[in-house]
């Protein structure tokens, strides 16, 4: 039988944990830049005809 060689497990594991992390974080950042963005492209002044008169 085969010994499995649990050190280069445990680095695999430790390395998937802490690429799931970094991308769930960054994942998160980049929706809050885009829903500052979005929020900042909606969000615009009314225009207002001076000088008309409102029927």
């Amino acid at each position: 039988m085969e010994q499995i060689n649990y050190p280069l497990i445990i680095i695999v594991v430790i390395a998937a944990v802490i690429l799931l992390v970094w991308m769930i974080r960054r994942n998160l950042k980049d929706e809050k830049d885009y829903e500052k963005e979005t929020m900042q492209s909606e969000i615009k002044p009314e225009k207002h005809n001076r000088g008309e008169d409102k029927p």
